[in-house]
């Protein structure tokens, strides 16, 4: 339901509104590695390395590197260059590459053309599944709860992102709303667009659970407040059914007592409580542990590249999922397109220009929970038909 836009590690070229270093000369190298000396201690250097007019400084730290990276990487765009951080040989390399990124001015524009058809794509949306008439579906002011529902679960989950990814200066454009009328949700949700690189694995991981707290934030109340103004009644044959996450079924216990479905009759959402199935579902899906998905984030930020061992359980899970649903005469293509989508695009993690320490205890905990509420709100089985 979303994107980041983000590299393994920032090119010298990169399609972006940048400063480019010249070429160095002996003098401007030095004069470089003289105004980190009192944050990085230098014991070679290396010219054109990696590649042509990148510098490739081994040594140590004298300060923690989360905590002085921003410092860092300030001096070094003051010489017309962005430095990385990683672990080479056992030893540190702190690479500068050519190249300063630059906030560009978003378009926003575009950004409120699409909010606003969002806007009438949910409201169509939520008016058709409350309508009793032919007529009502167009009457489509009807769908205000659940219109106002989504977009502000949708809405809190992006801006999370943002003011995250704002904080810790990132380039990042605002986010781009997708209008769908003719879904079930009335949109495939929103994605934003970061447009240079992280700094630190803290950074990562605030930029990418901000998001999913955020909506969840909101997405809970919504849900509760659905579900206890919406009733109970017998299955129908033929009808939708929403897939149960573990957070759903602990929800629907909670409000009505039972488990549901159950004895015949199940929940008979109405349009809040639809919203807010809607945004547990889109949190579950955003937080599967790989790639750039805000679970493949988090999962970084946690683990380091350690976090690419989740793609093909991940894969495999997804995979089983299909198999089960397919012999239970319940087959859904939904994850038949993640699978595709994941080993298209979920291989590359967000890395960090940071890339060398360790989430602090506070985040570490975050993170734990944060993906822990991946098992709690991801459905299996998100839609089906019954049967009668």
């Amino acid at each position: 339901m979303e994107d980041f836009q983000s590299t393994e590690e920032p090119p010298p070229q990169a399609e972006l509104p940048a400063t480019a270093a010249p070429y160095e000369t002996f003098e401007h190298v030095e004069a470089l590695r003289g105004d980190i000396a009192e944050l990085f201690m230098v014991s070679d250097t290396t010219l054109d390395y990696p590649d042509k007019g990148y510098v490739r400084f081994r040594g140590r730290f004298l300060q923690d590197p989360a905590e002085c990276f921003d410092e860092l990487r300030r001096r070094f765009e003051r010489h017309g260059y962005t430095p990385t951080v990683s672990e080479e040989d056992q030893r540190v390399a702190l690479i500068a590459l050519p190249v300063v990124f630059d906030h560009p001015r978003s378009r926003w524009t575009i950004n409120l053309i699409l909010f606003i058809v969002t806007i009438f794509s949910t409201l169509f949306v939520g008016a058709s599944y409350a309508a009793t008439t032919p007529d009502q579906v167009w009457q489509i002011w009807r769908g205000w709860p659940f219109a106002a529902s989504i977009l502000l679960i949708l809405g809190a989950h992006e801006l999370g992102h943002y003011f995250a990814a704002r904080h810790h200066n990132v380039p990042v454009t605002l986010p781009y709303f997708i209008p769908m009328p003719l879904s079930l949700f009335g949109t495939l949700g929103a994605f934003i667009r970061l447009q240079g690189p992280v700094s630190t694995r803290r950074a990562l991981f605030d930029v990418g659970a901000a998001g999913p707290l955020a909506g969840l934030f909101f997405a809970l109340p919504i849900l509760f407040y659905g579900l206890a103004t919406s009733t109970v009644g017998p299955v129908l044959p033929g009808g939708i059914f929403e897939g149960n996450s573990l957070l759903y079924i602990v929800a629907k216990y909670a409000v009505f007592g039972r488990l549901l479905p159950g004895g015949g009759v199940d929940v008979q959402l109405n349009q809040m409580a639809w919203a807010g199935w809607v945004g547990l579902f889109v949190t579950g899906l955003n937080l599967i542990p790989v790639g750039q998905l805000d679970g493949g984030h988090v999962a970084y930020a946690l683990f380091g590249k350690r976090a690419q061992r989740f793609f093909w359980p991940a894969i495999a899970g997804l995979g089983l999922i299909v198999l089960y649903s397919y012999f239970q005469g319940a087959f859904t293509a939904t994850w038949i397109l993640w699978i595709f989508l994941l080993l298209m695009f979920g291989r590359v993690h967000a890395r960090p220009l940071e890339d060398v320490s360790d989430l602090d205890p506070r985040r570490r905990a975050l993170a734990v929970f944060t993906l822990a509420l991946f098992f709690l709100t991801f459905v299996p089985f998100p839609l089906s038909a019954l049967s009668g």
